[in-house]
Parts: structure tokens; C-alpha cells; sequence
């Protein structure tokens, strides 16, 4: 059976920068282990399966994967799959839409802006940013990442596990020049995060500011465990680190803005939107943001 495809360039105005995704549609039929079989051909960070829903008042049925396995949640595929959906409705036009894309991790409600340059996709964070438990050696960190420990940390930020649904390790780090120097090795990793008691987390390092000016932060993530050496935007890596701005940061209550730059190490520049809204000193809702362009599209026959 042949089966539709497109592949978006995410969290990017421009083709060939951001974060590439496949999404493939009419996925009825597929199995996981299929769909696992076609993201690894894909072999780009993510891969996106769009199938018949389960509630009818729901848009979309969303499956999320990496070459090395599913996800609950991921913000690039959630921004690329609800403006791919919205540019191919039938009659698409300049109209905003809205909707309600079922992903493992429950429903998640989006936004799409139509415009005659790329679409912006905004949705809200279907599980708010959340500490996880866990201590690791600062030292074992810097050197799976060929820095020193003394570069790690800045301000009031530290080693610390968030997750919005998928839970990363936040390396916050002194400078841009640091985050540039870092050097991921694999094999340290696995050994530093598993003494904290989890082997499969991701390595998020960010550190204030950024090469852009409209940038609040600059991120890299590395994600052996997903197949992913280094990926040029996280959503849902981002909308982890809401936890951890709002806590090192103590945002006052009320509307705060940020923009994350992410992929410039990889020529792949991408900027994430985020929004916190903080009430009674915790955060009360949160919300990822950004752009896509299609890039490419086929058919897969199977």
C-alpha cells in the first residue's frame, strides 16, 4: 500500500535550517513495528505517523519516533504534523486553525497561523515542566562532554532532571563559547547519567543568551539513547527547561517570553518559542511555538 509523505524543516523560516521531520500520513494499518522499520529508514530525529483518531472531537492520532524508539511527546513533530495537517486540508487558506492532536502523552491543542512564508504552529504544554529526583557528578558530566567542571553551572543554574513528558538532564554551562567547545562522547555519558540511576537520559546544555539577539538561551541536546548524535531543535527538551527557568530564575508571577536558538553548531540554526505563565509562584500554564516549511514529499510504498 503506498502511503503519503512530506518532510518539514521545523522551528526554521528558512528550508535547509531547523529541524527536519518526516511526516507520514494515512498510517492506518501500520503497526509499531513497521513504523519503527520506516522512522530508522528515514533515520532523521523524529518521525511522525498521523492515523485515524480516537475521540471524534480530536483532530489528528499522532505516533512519534526516533530511529531508536517511540516517544510520548515531542515538540518538533507536534509544530511540523499540525501545519502539515493544516496546509493539506482540503480548501486550506489563509485561516487560523485549531487543533486537538492526540499523542501518547494525551491531547495536545495547537494553534496553526497560516501566512503566505512559512506557518507557525503554537501549542499548549499538554504536562507542565516537572523536577525529577536524581544526583549527578558534575565531574563525570564534564568529561563526557570534554569540558571543564568549572563550566559548569552559571547563576543561580545546576545539574538538574526536568520533564514535560520526556525527561532530560539540564547542563547548563558558563557561555556560547563553552556550549560550542562541547565534544559529546556517548560511552561517558551512559556512565555518568547511570549513576544518577537512569542510563537513557538525554544531555541538554544551554547556557544564558545567545548568537542571535533575539535569543533568551542556546541549547544543544544529544540523545544516544533515541539514536539522535546531536538534533538541531528540541521541543520537548525545551519545554522541560520551562521547569528549570522558572525555578533557578524565580520568575515573578505573570507572562514571560523566551526564545531558544538551538543547531547552530550543526549549520541547522532553529529558534524556539517559549511562553510561561507563572501564578502563585509555580507555572500555571506554558506554551512552544514555531515555524515550519515544507521541504520535500513522496510516496512510500509497502
Amino acid at each position: 500500500m503506498s502511503r503519503d509523505y512530506a518532510i518539514y524543516d521545523v522551528f526554521t523560516s528558512r528550508k535547509l535550517a531547523g529541524n527536519p521531520l518526516a511526516v507520514v500520513f494515512d498510517a492506518e494499518g501500520l503497526d509499531t513495528i513497521s513504523m519503527q522499520a520506516i522512522a530508522r529508514e528515514f533515520n532523521l530525529s523524529e518521525t511522525v505517523f498521523i492515523g485515524p483518531v480516537e475521540s471524534p472531537a480530536h483532530s489528528a492520532r499522532l505516533r512519534i519516533f526516533t530511529p531508536a524508539r517511540e516517544l510520548p511527546f515531542a515538540g518538533h513533530p507536534t509544530v511540523g504534523a499540525a501545519i502539515a495537517l493544516a496546509e493539506r486540508a482540503e480548501g486550506a487558506d489563509s485561516l487560523d486553525r485549531v487543533l486537538v492532536l492526540e499523542e501518547n502523552v494525551g491531547p495536545v491543542r495547537c494553534v496553526v497561523r497560516r501566512a503566505d512564508g512559512p506557518s507557525f504552529a503554537e501549542f499548549d504544554l499538554p504536562r507542565l515542566s516537572s523536577h525529577v529526583a536524581g544526583t549527578f557528578d558534575p565531574q563525570a558530566v564534564a568529561d563526557a562532554l570534554l569540558v571543564s567542571q568549572a563550566d559548569i553551572g552559571f547563576e543561580n543554574h545546576r545539574l538538574s532532571v526536568w520533564s514535560a513528558g520526556v525527561p532530560f538532564l539540564m547542563v547548563p554551562v558558563r557561555d556560547l563559547g563553552v556550549a560550542a567547545s562541547v565534544r559529546f562522547d556517548p560511552v561517558l555519558w551512559t556512565r555518568a547519567v547511570a549513576s544518577g540511576g537512569d542510563s537513557t537520559l538525554a544531555a541538554y546544555v544551554y547556557c544564558r543568551a545567545g548568537s542571535d539577539h533575539r535569543s533568551s538561551f542556546h541549547a544543544r541536546m544529544f540523545a544516544p539513547d533515541m539514536g539522535i548524535a546531536e538534533d538541531p531543535a528540541t521541543g520537548a527538551a525545551a519545554a522541560a527547561l520551562s521547569g528549570a527557568i522558572h525555578h533557578f530564575d524565580q520568575l515573578a508571577d505573570g507572562h514571560h517570553a523566551f526564545v531558544i536558538e538551538q543547531g547552530v553548531e550543526m549549520g541547522r540554526p532553529s529558534m524556539i518559542h517559549l511562553h510561561i505563565e507563572a501564578e502563585s509562584g509555580a507555572i500555571a500554564r506554558a506554551r512552544i511555538g514555531g515555524e515550519a516549511v515544507k521541504i520535500a514529499g513522496g510516496r512510500i510504498d509497502l
